[in-house]
């Protein structure tokens, strides 16, 4: 009977023991955060292109959108982690849709304006780049939220991947690919500001997106986007 006690009476303390250091140790990962974080590393935006500098007589009709998605690398600048720069790589489709006409060739584009009284299907041209952006970061974030302010601005380089530009009047439809007198590098500034992940931005084109070449009766065709839209920052 003594040895029945006796084993139950070990039994019991050393349960006893390890459920208390069980505890001890939920109890210690609770409060560890992580002092080192970064923010933001991802994005996905959507946008609506407007053409702010374009040729006399050029209007858009229609909504013209484009969307992107990349990656940033968030390097903390303070302690506190509040300041940061963020340079990262992404890709963007835009499409302009306009009553610029793009007829002719890839090796020798003719532009004209379509007038106001010609009825036409459909016309359009389209760009998709590989984007390098730059971000200077402000933000109110801390290891234990999520949730907070920021607002970042920087700059964007692109580089032209592939065109395309399409014309149909009904009766004919002229699609032309690698346009040459697009421009290949395009550099641009913006600025996003928002409340955990959604956020509004705004970039304008710095240069136009035609080359010098690209002329309307022997006038240079300058065309520079600004675009608005949303963009969500994913961790």
């Amino acid at each position: 009977m003594m040895r029945y006690l006796l084993g139950c009476f070990l039994f019991l303390s050393f349960f006893k023991g390890f459920s208390q250091e069980a505890t001890f140790k939920l109890d210690t990962l609770k409060i560890q955060h992580d002092s080192l974080y970064r923010e933001d590393q991802f994005y996905a935006q959507l946008n609506y292109n407007s053409i702010v500098k374009k040729p006399d007589g050029l209007v858009q009709d229609k909504i013209s959108f484009g969307f992107g998605v990349g990656f940033l690398r968030d390097f903390p600048l303070n302690k506190n982690r509040t300041f940061a720069i963020a340079p990262g790589i992404g890709l963007s489709f835009n499409n302009y849709i306009q009553n610029m006409s793009i007829t002719g060739t890839n090796k020798a584009p003719v532009y004209n304006i379509i007038p106001s009284e010609f009825d036409y299907d459909r016309n359009r041209f389209e760009q998709f780049r590989l984007d390098v952006p730059i971000e200077f970061r402000w933000r109110t974030s801390t290891p234990e939220s999520f949730q907070f302010f920021r607002i970042y601005g920087g700059v964007k380089f692109s580089y032209l991947l592939s065109d395309k530009s399409v014309y149909d009047d009904g009766t004919q439809k002229i699609v032309i690919k690698n346009n040459k007198d697009f421009e290949d590098f395009i550099y641009g500034v913006y600025l996003s500001m928002g409340y955990s992940a959604f956020n509004l931005q705004i970039y304008y084109d710095l240069n136009s997106l035609f080359k010098s070449s690209a002329q309307i009766d022997s006038v240079p065709v300058t065309m520079n986007a600004l675009s608005l839209g949303v963009i969500f920052y994913i961790l």
